[in-house]
Order: structure tokens, then sequence, then C-alpha cells
């Protein structure tokens, strides 16, 4: 009997260990061609010379990392300056996707909540209610998040038909509207991995700590959010990240002052006026700084679980 469990029932039995690369192909090729090539071509492009009709030249050239960090003056012969106009729109884009993902975490993590607090059966349908919107292609709930908050629709007629205000208020074309549509367009990103953590999580505790007189709000931060954590930071990330990479949103509801980094790779490559190389430059500058923060993140979470340990 136990010798048949044993035999059997061990996990450390891998029955497709000859076979294991071979089932892994399938993975490796989708993981090749749809990530791995398009990085390394936009890598390469990155170092080559713009053309000046479009396109590229096959030259090697150090010049569109340099446009991006250094200004040489209109002819390219004057002494180099730091050039701000790149930086403070970097800068622009990681304020904006920060102040989105607050936000979503602020509204999605008590919609987290509330949802994994419900009776079971009713669960998957306002899990369902958080996912119907996103049916919808995103271009076109930005197009309507536009027509919802522009100065002649829905929400100002609505505010000053019941006497709240008496002008229409501006948003479009403001850091708030944009905001409004990265919080929009990523809210569920931050819902689903709270939830999927609170439904995990233990409710005795919280009664447990009921019971020792703690206080809800001592509850909340000693209790529950330690045990969701990992969820709340799988959703901060997954707003996070995209944001900071957006351009519908800053395009549409934010208008040319409110330019991001996602903007300005996605103008880089439009007609016969882009600069490819240059946007190649700054999608690389991007993924590289995305990738720091993630090592630096994911190296503070290690040193935060040996001490615990």
């Amino acid at each position: 009997m136990a010798g048949g469990a044993a035999s059997g029932g061990s996990a450390l039995t891998d029955t497709y260990a000859e076979s294991r690369n071979w089932l892994l192909m399938p993975a490796w090729v989708v993981l090749l061609i749809l990530s791995l090539a398009p990085v390394a071509m936009m890598l390469i492009y990155s170092f080559l010379t713009k053309e000046f009709r479009g396109g590229v030249i096959w030259e090697f050239s150090l010049a569109a990392y340099d446009q991006f960090f250094f200004d040489r003056g209109l002819f390219g012969d004057e002494p180099p300056v730091i050039e701000w106009t790149y930086i403070q729109i970097f800068w622009r884009s990681i304020w904006q996707a920060g102040a989105a993902t607050i936000l979503s975490l602020v509204i999605g993590f008590p919609t987290a909540y509330f949802i994994a607090t419900r009776p079971e059966k009713v669960r998957p349908m306002w899990v369902f209610l958080i996912t119907i919107p996103y049916w919808v292609n995103l271009l076109i709930r930005t197009v309507s998040m536009k027509f919802l908050l522009r100065d002649q629709g829905p929400l100002n007629d609505f505010l000053i038909g019941i006497g709240l205000i008496d002008s229409p208020i501006h948003i479009v074309n403001t850091n708030f509207a944009v905001q409004l549509g990265l919080f929009y367009s990523y809210l569920p990103f931050m819902v689903l991995p709270i939830y999927a953590a609170v439904e995990r999580y233990n409710f005795t505790l919280s009664e447990a700590a009921a019971d020792l007189y703690a206080t809800k709000w001592v509850t909340l931060r000693r209790i529950l959010l330690p045990a969701v954590k990992p969820g709340v930071i799988a959703g901060c990330i997954l707003v996070f990240v995209p944001s900071l990479g957006s351009f519908l949103a800053p395009d549409l509801l934010g208008g040319a002052k409110n330019f991001m980094i996602g903007s300005l790779i996605e103008e880089q490559f439009k007609g016969n006026a882009g600069n490819w190389p240059f946007g190649a430059a700054a999608s690389m500058i991007l993924l590289s700084m995305v990738l720091i923060l993630l090592m630096l993140f994911s190296r503070q979470q290690a040193k935060t679980q040996a001490s615990e340990g």
C-alpha cells in the first residue's frame, strides 16, 4: 500500500521527463516570436540611422540616444546640453501612471473586498459586471469617455441640470482627464488580483482580532493587508506598467500639453515624417526603466521575506 502510493503518487515522479523539452517547444516558439523577436528588432533599430523619407539606413549610430538625452541645436553643431523635454515627458508619464495606480487601488480594494465577501453563488455575477465594459475595444471606450467628459457632454449637462454648477467644467485636455482615462482602462487589473487574494483570506483571523479588542482599522492594517499583500502588489504592477506606456488616453483625453512617453513613441512611427530609430530608442529606454523598477522591487521583496523568515 505504502509502496504503491510512493511509486504511483509521489510528487517527485516526473512522468514526462523525457519529452519535457518537446512539450515546451510550442510555448518557447510563441514566446520567441511574439515577445523576444519584437524586442530584439526594436533594440537593433535603436542603433540605426534615420532615413530622410522615413524608415532606417542600416548604419550603426548612437544618434537616437544622443537626441533623447542631449540638445545640440538646430543643425547639431552646438555644444550639447541636457534635453529636458523628453525627460519631462518621462516624468509626466511616471506621475500619471502612479496617480492612476493609486486611484485604482483606492477604488479597487474596497470593490474587491466587497465582491469577495458576497455569498459564493453571486460572486461570479459581480466579477461579470466588473468585466462587461472591457468586452468593448479600448479605443471605443476611450472615445466614449471623452464624449462623457467634454464641456457639452452628459456629465456637465447633468451637473448643470441639478444646479450643482452654473457653467461647464473643463475636464478634457487636462491631467485629471488622463488619470480618469487610465483609471477606467485598467481598473479590473487591480480588482481581480485583490479579489483573488481576499477570497483566499481566512476571515477567522479578523474575528480573532475583534475578540482581542482590535479596532477595524488595526485589523485592516495589521492582519488583512499583510495577508492580501501579494494581490495588492500584483494589481499595482498590472496597472502601473501598462499605464506608463499608454498612448490612447493621453492622445484623446490629454491633448498636446499632456504628452506621455507612449504618445511620443507612437508619433515616431507615423508616416514618412517619423523617426524610427528615435522611437525605438525611447521604447528601449522605457523598457529598461520598467525592468529596473521591477528588479529593484523584487529585490526589496526578497529582503523583506528573508527578514520575516
